[in-house]
């Protein structure tokens, strides 16, 4: 696994901006490398706010987004088209507004599926491994960019500290009596998460410092489930002052301010 790299922006809102304008080179520069690009959404408030940035940013047009495979990292076990999935709200801050092939978005199953969770999550999984090619050496893709929140318990994906998911080795698993509402879910776990070229946690505000440390730190994943999750090729902590704010200076590269 990468070894992180941490990145500082001034504020929540331009942290939003900067990750916007990364994420759409690394697409472009995957495209031009391969001819198609994939990539795996989170949600939260920095998540959503960073799609609806890249949306706002004129660059966006960049990206061949026909030919762009979309994951999510987890989602809520809730109804299409609930508020509170992550799903609606990708497409609402940047989904709607470009133009995707409806048949290369692949939104986690809903709880109106007629799946129950468990099948929801090896529905999922049967998924990703027939988009798996020779060249990936696993049952997943390895995706060109995937994201990730940062939750202050150090919770990422769906993966809560401690929980039975982190033990898993299956590439996607259900999540009961999670810490956070709603308490069913459906998750990547880290396995999947590490088969990705690119991790990038991004977090804002200061609620998330003591997270980021331990992230940052030689914690366990299953004590710090943030701790456990890099990627193949590279790591990026994308993070705004306060949420930068407990972690050693040495670790921090300089950003525009």
């Amino acid at each position: 696994m990468s070894t992180p790299t941490v990145v500082v922006h001034r504020d929540a809102e331009v942290l939003a901006q900067a990750v916007a304008a990364r994420l759409i080179t690394r697409l472009v520069d995957a495209q031009a490398a391969k001819g198609s690009a994939s990539i795996v959404l989170t949600g939260g408030t920095i998540g959503i706010a960073t799609l609806a940035a890249v949306a706002a940013n004129p660059a966006h047009v960049a990206v061949d987004w026909r030919n762009l495979d979309i994951w999510w990292g987890d989602e809520r076990y809730l109804p299409t088209g609930d508020r509170e999935r992550n799903e609606t709200g990708a497409r609402r801050a940047l989904l709607d507004h470009v133009d995707v092939d409806p048949e290369r978005v692949h939104p986690m199953p809903a709880a109106d599926s007629g799946l129950s969770p468990e099948e929801a999550a090896e529905a999922y999984a049967e998924a990703l491994r027939k988009a798996a090619r020779p060249e990936d050496h696993g049952p997943v893709p390895s995706f060109d960019l995937l994201l990730l929140g940062l939750g202050p318990d150090t919770h990422v994906a769906s993966l809560f500290p401690g929980m039975p998911a982190l033990y898993d080795e299956r590439p996607v698993v259900a999540v009961h009596g999670s810490p956070k509402p709603p308490p069913t879910r459906i998750s990547l776990t880290l396995p999947t998460i590490r088969a990705a070229r690119q991790v990038w946690i991004v977090a804002a505000g200061a609620e998330k410092a003591t997270a980021v440390r331990l992230a940052l730190s030689d914690a366990g994943p299953i004590q710090v489930p943030a701790a456990g999750a890099r990627g193949r090729q590279e790591t990026l902590f994308l993070l705004d002052r306060a949420a930068a704010s407990k972690i050693p200076p040495g670790l921090v590269r300089p950003a525009s301010p």
